[in-house]
């Protein structure tokens, strides 16, 4: 493949994601502070490797601060060119050749080359798909690196280029090499703002300014991720000052917040949408098998009153679990609240009284919305009871495909149409516990289609049938809120729409004492 060959894709980014010139970053000030977190969630280190990520988005919390990518979502730009300056794609859409940026070094000291990209790449864990449609990884030299698909694939880029994966987040090779693996999760090394300090588990992880971060100098100094699973516990340590975020409050210290003047009540979210999955549906002995069932279960919940309860309304009622920004997405409507309708159904199907329907499979740790839909569900009589479990466990099950019942899901991919469905719909995805053969191929025509109207055609009808067939029952486009405290002049939440946690981390900033 020549240069003349290759056609320019995407051009350099606009200044404000350009590296910075010498003199402005010997004027940059200093980072000073700290500035602490309350997550929700207890920290795993199996997500301070970028390898690591398997579907779930909560990774790049930590990614975000210790690494960087190619090529990744940043504020006004969902594909912003990052490590990579520039890359260019060739006329026959089989190679994308990536300019890397010069002079960066990791956190070690270590320099950044296209050896690493490569590397990287290929221990990567989180994309079947992705290493099925490449080739070929090969180094040009040290600042560009080429990937060779098989075919054509119009997504590449939405899988390489965002949080769909952890492909496109650098390590250094040399130091992986070795440490190990293991060593890796132990002590990671980077190229982005923040330099790993410490990790305790099931306590903190604790941060510190990397002063030679090629976007911007930090503003503050030191981040502790705080972990912390009571959403009172998390609430009372903002009140206290111990932290200066507090992420994902329930509803009753939402409201305390809000009555607070010392603290700020922040929503964000917009990239998850929660989902019933009917696990027993392609069993034919299973109720769940019938089609009657699940549209009754879907008219047994008030998706809305769900959001007032869970999120003060901010939550929105959802008919596909594509978020209706993203590209390619179907516009459905929600289902309504109809328990006589559901009561009715049942009936027809051959359940008059109702049946034991098992267990629902809750995600943590969002143990009261699990609660409520048992109520909703046992009001038209299909009776189940929910299995609280640890996150770890929970994703180990579902991912086991042993799960039996009813799975409260949720499903937070990046990307596009295509990309969100991927998981969960075709026979093969992640958490797929059956398909169909007609929308299996369908999504696999689509996957190799170029051609933007009839790719989206078929995407369309794939959600279509869907719906039609009641695969699932989507719940609410998931947005919740935090609370943050009077120390804080920039949390960065939302600054990458929709990513819904505080990034980029070297954004955030303290008010001046």
């Amino acid at each position: 493949m020549t240069r003349r060959r290759l056609v320019l894709a995407v051009i350099l980014a606009g200044t404000v994601f350009a590296g910075r010139p010498a003199d402005e970053t010997a004027a940059q000030a200093k980072p000073e502070g700290e500035m602490r977190w309350a997550l929700y969630v207890t920290l795993s280190p199996v997500w301070f490797d970028p390898g690591e990520v398997v579907g779930q988005i909560t990774p790049f919390w930590i990614l975000y601060a210790l690494h960087d990518a190619l090529v990744k979502p940043m504020p006004g730009n969902l594909m912003s060119p990052s490590l990579a300056e520039s890359w260019t794609v060739s006329a026959d859409q089989r190679v994308y050749e990536f300019k890397l940026r010069e002079g960066l070094k990791f956190h070690n000291g270590d320099p950044f080359t296209a050896e690493d990209v490569k590397f990287s790449f290929h221990r990567a864990k989180g994309s079947r798909i992705l290493h099925d449609k490449v080739r070929e990884v090969v180094v040009v030299s040290p600042s560009r690196v080429r990937f060779h698909l098989h075919e054509p694939w119009p997504d590449f880029m939405t899988f390489y280029g965002t949080m769909v994966s952890g492909a496109g987040w650098i390590v250094p090779k040399k130091y992986v090499e070795r440490v190990g693996d293991d060593g890796f999760k132990k002590a990671p090394v980077g190229l982005g703002p923040y330099k790993f300090v410490s990790h305790t588990p099931g306590i903190e992880l604790v941060m510190e300014a990397y002063e030679g971060y090629w976007r911007k100098t930090p503003s503050v100094k030191r981040l502790v991720f705080k972990s912390v699973t009571e959403s009172t516990t998390r609430l009372a340590m903002l009140k206290r000052g111990e932290v200066d975020i507090a992420y994902l409050l329930e509803a009753p210290q939402a409201q305390e917040v809000k009555r607070d003047p010392n603290l700020t009540l922040a929503f964000s979210g917009g990239i998850a949408v929660f989902f019933l999955d009917f696990l027993d549906q392609w069993d034919p002995k299973s109720p769940w098998h019938d089609r009657r069932v699940r549209l009754a279960a879907n008219y047994a919940i008030d998706r809305q009153a769900l959001s007032d309860a869970e999120t003060l309304g901010a939550s929105k009622p959802a008919g596909n679990h594509v978020p209706p920004t993203f590209e390619f997405a179907l516009p459905l409507e929600p289902y309504p609240y109809d328990p006589a309708r559901a009561k009715k159904l049942l009936a027809e199907a051959g359940y008059p009284n109702g049946f034991d329907a098992g267990d629902l499979h809750q995600l943590p740790p969002y143990f009261s919305l699990g609660e409520a839909i048992v109520g909703y569900m046992q009001a038209v009589g299909i009776r189940l009871r929910m299995r609280p479990m640890e996150r770890g466990a929970y994703f180990a099950l579902i991912t086991s495909k042993k799960a039996k019942g009813l799975c409260v899901c949720t499903s937070s991919l990046y990307g596009n149409a295509a990309s969100r469905l991927s998981e969960v719909i075709p026979s093969d995805g992640t958490y797929a516990y059956g398909g169909y053969p007609d929308i299996d191929a369908l999504f696999k025509q689509q996957a190799g289609e170029t051609d933007r109207k009839k790719r989206e055609a078929m995407l369309h009808q794939i959600q279509r049938l869907v719906h039609e067939r009641v695969r699932y029952g989507p719940i609410y486009q998931y947005v919740w809120p935090s609370g943050v405290g009077p120390r804080v002049a920039e949390p960065a939440l939302m600054l990458i729409n929709p990513y819904p946690w505080s990034a980029p981390l070297e954004e955030v900033r303290l008010k001046k004492p």
